[in-house]
């Protein structure tokens, strides 16, 4: 496999690999973590936590 890539293909391909895993369980982090707290805040708004300020949504 060293081919465009020279004789460090494999440690270029991994790399790239690992960053890709790395980025994708952080977006899937992300997104959970935001479903959880959309939960959290329909909660607290059900037993009448309301928002400051004043404004009503």
């Amino acid at each position: 496999m060293t081919g465009w890539l020279g004789p460090h293909a494999g440690f270029i391909l991994a790399a790239y690999l690992a960053a890709a895993a790395i980025l994708g369980g952080l977006a899937v982090a992300i997104l959970l973590d935001r479903r959880a707290q959309r939960r959290a805040l329909a909660a607290l708004e059900e037993r009448g936590a309301g928002r400051r300020g004043g404004a009503s949504s």
